[in-house]
């Protein structure tokens, strides 16, 4: 693994984890105090970035980041839907 990929993989799971705390607080609570509109926007993007990233020449960095990201803005979005 190259120096390039180390510090890519450093930056996805920092991003990645800087999620962790609010979906955990969401799931625990039944409630997301983030805006909706955020929401639907970060989850759109981050899927078609995850989309875009998956396509030749793959990144595999930026398809898995951006894939958590969708999933966990996802479930906020879903508790946001569901329990609000």
């Amino acid at each position: 693994m190259e120096w390039v990929e180390i510090m890519g993989l450093i930056g996805m799971l920092m991003l990645v984890g800087s999620w962790v705390p609010q979906t955990i607080e969401t799931l625990r609570t039944k409630k997301c105090p983030l805006n909706m509109k955020f929401i639907m926007i970060y989850f759109t993007a981050s899927a078609l970035l995850t989309i875009y990233a998956y396509l030749p020449p793959r990144d595999w960095i930026f398809t898995v980041l951006n894939g958590l990201a969708a999933f966990q803005s996802g479930v906020n979005l879903y508790v946001k839907l569901r329990y609000s």
